[in-house]
């Protein structure tokens, strides 16, 4: 085999909840991950020459080590040597810095294709330890579906799937820094933090009608304090019969939940015709369904 091609899938978070500050600078936190139907596709090529050359469809992104699928490539030796060049293209379809997780699941594919290219026959668990030293989501882009994420996020738990529902993706037109957000994040005994317990519980009942309703993200609290947008986009998202509007990650994209692919449809043609976002895309939850695919 010479190359390979390998998906990378965008996340969404149904319950994100920061549990602490922790005195190594990290945070603690408590997250319900979810996969969605939309992905990057990483090709991966040996080449005769010993150097990693790194394009995209992207003028924009990184294509040397500030990419997280150069620095995997790298830790990837750490367990496998790579006796080739590689030539890597990364077709980005996924929102760039948008809290759906697209430089992590490219990292996280290009690990899954090196391990096949090169027949490492590294497992899962091994491939989520060296995915770890990229960031905290890595692992939970190797392990994908719904998951509960704990710890600094490596601490994963796999869970009873998202019930079926239509998801659209909002992207308002701003930057939001992770660490800006986390810095300004305030933790005391006045916090509301999310029921990430009682989600876990209404998942195994596989009911949306429940479960919308609890869907709460606590980086809301200072995101849309900076941005006010994604406030607006989550009063849109409902006025159009969204079950739950959610900002996800620390920022900007907002997903909406709704119970029939119709309405989420109409909410769709709204947004792409308004001023609110930048990137819309509707999409699905997405599930792996075989151990090839992780």
């Amino acid at each position: 085999m010479n190359s390979i091609t390998v998906k990378a899938y965008a996340k969404i978070n149904l319950g994100l909840d920061v549990i602490r500050k922790r005195p190594d600078g990290y945070h603690d936190v408590s997250m319900i991950m979810q996969s969605v139907n939309l992905y990057d596709t990483i090709n991966i090529k040996k080449t005769k020459f010993q150097s990693i050359t790194l394009r995209s469809n992207l003028y924009y992104l990184p294509t040397d080590r500030r990419n997280l699928v150069y620095k995997a490539v790298e830790v990837f030796q750490e367990l496998h040597p790579i006796r080739s060049g590689l030539s890597i293209f990364i077709n980005k379809r996924i929102p760039v810095a948008a809290g759906l997780a697209g430089g992590s699941a490219d990292a996280a594919a290009t690990l899954k294709g090196l391990n096949r290219l090169y027949q490492a026959d590294l497992s899962l668990e091994d491939l989520m330890k060296l995915g770890l030293k990229l960031g905290a989501d890595v692992p939970y882009c190797l392990l994908m579906g719904t998951a509960l994420s704990e710890g600094i996020g490596e601490i994963l738990s796999p869970l009873s799937p998202m019930p079926d529902c239509s998801l659209l993706l909002v992207k308002p037109d701003i930057s939001v820094s992770t660490k800006f957000v986390y810095e300004n994040l305030r933790l005391n005994e006045k916090t509301r933090h999310p029921n990430i317990q009682t989600m876990l519980d209404v998942l195994h009942e596989g009911n949306i009608y429940k479960l919308a309703p609890l869907m709460e993200n606590i980086l809301e609290s200072v995101t849309i304090k900076e941005h006010p947008i994604i406030g607006d986009i989550k009063v849109k998202m409902k006025e159009r019969e969204a079950l739950a509007a959610l900002m996800s990650g620390s920022g900007p994209t907002v997903f909406g939940v709704f119970d029939n692919h119709h309405k989420a449809e109409k909410a769709y043609r709204f947004f792409k015709s308004s001023g609110y976002g930048k990137q819309v895309i509707l999409t699905k939850p997405y599930f792996p369904d075989d151990k090839f695919e992780r």
